[in-house]
C-alpha cells in the first residue's frame, strides 16, 4: 500500500488513455458546452469556475505572477481533468471498483505526510498541479480509483505493462462514452491521452514520488 500511496500527488488532469478523436462540433451542436461525455454536458461555465478557483488561489500567494505565467494552459488542463474524471468513473464502474470517503482521507493523510502537512500539500498541488485547495480531494479520489483499478486488473501502475493495461481499460470506457469536445478547446487525442492542444505527461506524474519536483 505504501508504494501505491506515492502516487498521491499525480495530476488528475493528465493521466491515462482517452477516446477516439471525433469530428468536433461542440460549439454548433452543444451551445455553451466545453465538451459532452457520455451524453452529459461539461458546461463552459463549470470549466470557468474550475479555472477561477485556481487563479484566486494563485493570486493569494507571493509568487502569483510567476504561477499565473506558468499555467497558461490552465483552461485546457482543467477541461482535460473534467473529461478524464468521467472516463475514469466509467472504467472503475466497469471493473466493479468503488471509492469511499475513508480511502480519500487516508490518501490525503499520506500526501500531507510527504509534503509537510496540510499547508505543504496545498502549496505543492497549486504550484505543480494547478489544483486549488477545494479541488484536492477530487484529485486524490482519482488516485484511489486508479490504484484500485490497477489492483483489480492485477497490474502495477509503476510499471509500463501496468500503465498499458490500465490505459486499455480507460480506452474502452472512453469509446463507450463518445467524448465530443468543443473545437474552441481542441480535439481529444486517444493515442496521446490528452487534448490535442494540451500536453499532459501523465506517466511522469504517476510514477514520480509525491512531492517531487515537476
Amino acid at each position: 500500500m505504501h508504494r501505491r500511496r506515492r502516487t498521491a500527488l499525480t495530476v488528475s488532469a493528465a493521466l491515462l488513455v482517452g477516446v477516439p478523436t471525433l469530428a468536433a462540433c461542440g460549439s454548433e451542436t452543444h451551445p455553451g458546452a466545453a465538451a459532452v461525455v457520455g451524453g452529459e454536458r461539461i458546461e463552459v461555465s463549470a470549466l470557468q469556475g474550475q479555472v477561477a478557483a485556481v487563479r484566486a488561489a494563485q493570486n493569494e500567494t507571493k509568487d502569483a505572477a510567476q504561477l499565473v505565467d506558468k499555467s497558461g494552459q490552465l483552461g485546457r488542463a482543467k477541461l482535460h481533468s473534467m473529461i478524464f474524471d468521467r472516463v475514469l468513473d466509467r472504467a472503475a464502474a466497469d471493473a466493479g471498483v468503488t471509492v469511499d470517503r475513508v480511502e480519500i482521507q487516508q490518501m490525503r493523510k499520506a500526501a500531507e505526510a510527504q509534503t509537510g502537512g496540510a499547508t505543504g500539500l496545498r502549496t505543492v498541488m497549486l504550484q505543480q498541479s494547478w489544483v486549488a485547495p477545494g479541488q484536492i480531494d477530487a484529485v486524490l479520489r482519482e488516485q484511489v480509483q486508479l490504484t484500485k483499478l490497477a489492483a483489480t486488473l492485477g497490474v502495477d501502475l509503476q510499471q509500463p505493462a501496468g500503465q498499458q493495461a490500465v490505459g486499455e481499460a480507460l480506452g474502452k470506457a472512453s469509446k463507450a462514452l463518445r467524448v465530443d469536445v468543443n473545437p474552441r478547446y481542441g480535439t481529444w487525442d486517444s493515442k496521446q491521452a490528452q487534448l490535442a492542444t494540451y500536453k499532459a505527461p501523465w506517466i511522469t506524474q504517476v510514477t514520480k514520488p509525491a512531492g517531487a519536483g515537476a
